[in-house]
């Protein structure tokens, strides 16, 4: 699949079209040609790094997903081989392999040879597609060492395979079958690809994703690299169909809910579908998350301005109806009205457009007012019938709006300290001498004696240093003027120069004042480092994600083990370096010292194994799965025990004991 397969065939599946079965080579329309996508494979997946590695696989599972919503396909299985090669199968129709009238080849060398063909560019195969870009499969072709298209249809067997892109022989019958669909198999290029490991959860992430969002599908994954004890691979499998409603479910599964059942919308209009689920909980945190076509648009878009307008219009309509709001003496914002709702938006749209920094944006203007008014019309007659749950949130939204003002309160004394004079910053910060935010970046120590021994190691041009005392404030928990009252969050807000929840901020995240475009969380490489790493991810998730959607967050690596002998010295990240260091040395009159804290290191081994930019390893921040992400957070950082104890559980086996 490939932009034939909708989108690879990332496929514009038309879920109510006439003749289903009009599927054949000379729907595939071809667009262009491949020759750009391996010299600047970043313009097409988004980078040569984890991320786009595992956009390849996205690509193809997209194609089956099209397939699935057409009404072809019921099952879709991803198998991680041995040698981190990837095996797609589905039970759809089968790419066409008859010879398209123009290109004077088989359909299915056209889709996976040229960038752009796919049945998703003809309406009369696809009216929705799913997948990102319109890459498809061609480029994830083009970016493998070696591909394989297995096609089962009518009867027969179809093969073909390719060599970075370019086949090795004409697609040829293969034998019988009685089976149909695509399978898919191919081998990224390492020569492209900066990592070829496969990540197990990181795809079983999204597969389960996709799962909620097309109900009654069923995805499967497994893992042959790492076998059970019992000879078996490590395997899960995702079906749903409940839907969006199962999907807010599992998201809130470790929040206290207020609601029985999530509030569900469904409905069309000129030929966009929109569907939504939500519930509100007693946490303090909105989490919208939307998609188009099952792209995840991280960004937003009209699609959420459709839905928190007729969220915000019909909430305060009854609130008012119902003189909820009379006894408040200020005014309700719609921030009111989403705090502590969790929701997923989700919109089918023939022809997206997207825009943003991510390219995750819906752009599409009319989309706006169909989802207002659908969500508008279904909200209303769901207060009405429902009178008790109406009334617990509106209560919720007076409380938020109350901790709001509050809130605003402590921010504005916070912000009226963050301005750009020496005197406005805190008293700790040991900033840097360059002001380009560009050349900038600011080191988040763990404690002052690993911060005393940062200011020593730094090149104090451009490297900064905010020493934070002990564990900051878990915000999970916390309500929004509590966070305002933390003094290592305040000085977090001040160093940085950003602001947030003001008017002019659009009741956002200001980043326009940002000092620094590199932002280095710094801790120990113990449990206790480790625990404060993730309370301050937990924090920039929560309250500051623009920053990590722009790429400005990173995590410090110092080295675990520093291996001498003599004079000689070597530093190791992991206990394979580490045994290795010690081979290389000579095994016998080596020293091994295992670092437990920043502050135990020198400022010049600081320097040179975490700080130096030619030396140092950071790694940058991404959000994969927003919805991912969330439930992560409230799993680990929520009031909840009994979802953090089964996490724990489930992944014991992956613990190491570090004594």
């Amino acid at each position: 699949m490939e932009e034939i397969l909708a989108e690879d065939l990332n496929i514009n599946v038309d879920l109510k079209s006439g003749n289903k079965s009009d599927y054949s080579a000379d729907k595939i329309q071809v667009l262009e040609g491949l020759e750009a996508v391996r010299k600047r494979p970043a313009m097409y997946i988004g980078d040569v790094g984890n991320k786009g590695l595992h956009h390849l696989v996205y690509e193809v599972v997209d194609n089956s997903i099209d397939e699935a919503l057409a009404g072809y396909c019921d099952n879709i299985e991803v198998v991680i081989n041995e040698d981190n090669s990837i095996t797609v199968r589905d039970d759809g129709r089968g790419i066409p392999v008859a010879i398209h009238t123009k290109e004077k080849r088989s359909a299915l060398e056209v889709v996976m040879t040229v960038l752009h063909a796919g049945g998703k560019f003809d309406k009369d195969s696809y009216k929705v597609s799913g997948g990102l870009h319109g890459v498809g499969v061609s480029c994830v072709n083009a970016l493998s060492a070696e591909l394989k298209a297995e096609v089962y249809r009518d009867g027969k067997k179809y093969i073909q395979e390719y060599e970075r892109g370019k086949p090795n022989y004409p697609v040829k019958e293969n034998g019988s079958t009685d089976i149909r669909g695509t399978q898919i198999t191919f081998k990224p290029d390492d020569t492209i690809f900066t990592t070829t490991v496969y990540n197990f959860d990181t795809l079983s992430a999204r597969l389960q994703e996709l799962a909620f969002l097309n109900k009654g599908i069923r995805l499967k994954i497994k893992d042959m690299r790492n076998l059970e004890d019992d000879g078996q691979p490590n395997s899960s499998e995702f079906h749903s169909e409940g839907g969006l409603r199962e999907f807010v479910t599992y998201l809130d599964s470790s929040r206290d809910s207020l609601m029985d059942e999530p509030i569900y919308v469904e409905g069309e209009q000129d030929n966009v579908s929109v569907e939504l689920a939500l519930q509100y909980n007693t946490s303090f945190a909105e989490n919208v998350h939307s998609y188009v076509n099952n792209i995840n648009t991280i960004e937003g878009g009209t699609h959420v301005s459709g839905f928190r307008r007729a969220l915000t219009r019909v909430l305060k309509k009854y609130g008012d109806k119902e003189k909820m709001f009379d006894k408040l003496k200020f005014e309700i914002t719609g921030d009111d009205f989403r705090e502590g709702m969790t929701s997923v938006l989700s919109v089918k749209v023939p022809e997206p457009q997207f825009e943003g920094q991510t390219k995750t944006k819906l752009g599409n203007g009319e989309v706006t007012g169909i989802v207002e008014s659908i969500v508008g019309e279904h909200l209303k007659h769901f207060l009405e019938e429902n009178p008790k749950t109406a009334k617990n949130i509106i209560q919720k939204v007076v409380l938020a709006a109350t901790a709001r003002n509050a809130a605003r309160k402590a921010r504005e004394l916070v912000q009226r300290k963050n301005v750009l004079t020496g005197s406005g910053l805190p008293g700790k910060l040991a900033d840097c001498s360059d002001n380009d935010p560009e050349r900038c970046e600011i080191f988040l120590v763990e404690g002052d004696s690993a911060g005393g021994t940062a200011k020593q190691g730094r090149d104090r041009n451009f490297q900064a240093i905010l020493p934070l005392r002990g564990k900051i404030l878990n915000v999970e928990k916390a309500m929004e003027h509590k966070i305002y009252d933390n003094e290592e969050i305040k000085n977090i807000f001040t160093a940085l120069g950003v602001s947030k929840g003001t008017p002019e901020d659009d009741n956002g995240l200001n980043i326009t004042k940002l000092r620094y475009h590199k932002i280095v969380i710094m801790c120990d490489a113990d449990v206790d480092g480790s625990h404060i790493t993730t309370l301050i991810l937990t924090f920039f998730f929560r309250h500051m994600k623009t920053l990590i959607e722009n790429g400005y967050i990173y995590i410090a690596s110092p080295p675990l083990y520093l291996v001498k002998k003599g004079k000689q010295r070597i530093y190791a990240w992991n206990d394979a370096q580490r045994d290795a260091a010690i081979e290389q040395l000579g095994g016998s009159g080596v020293n091994v010292q295992r670092y437990k804290g920043l502050g135990e290191m020198n400022a010049d081994q600081l320097w040179d194994t975490t700080m130096d930019p030619e030396n140092r390893v950071l790694r940058r921040v991404t959000i994969d799965s927003t919805s991912g992400a969330d439930h992560i957070f409230s799993t680990l950082m929520g009031d909840e025990v009994p979802p953090r104890r089964a996490f724990i559980e489930s992944h014991a086996k992956f613990a190491r004991i570090d004594i």
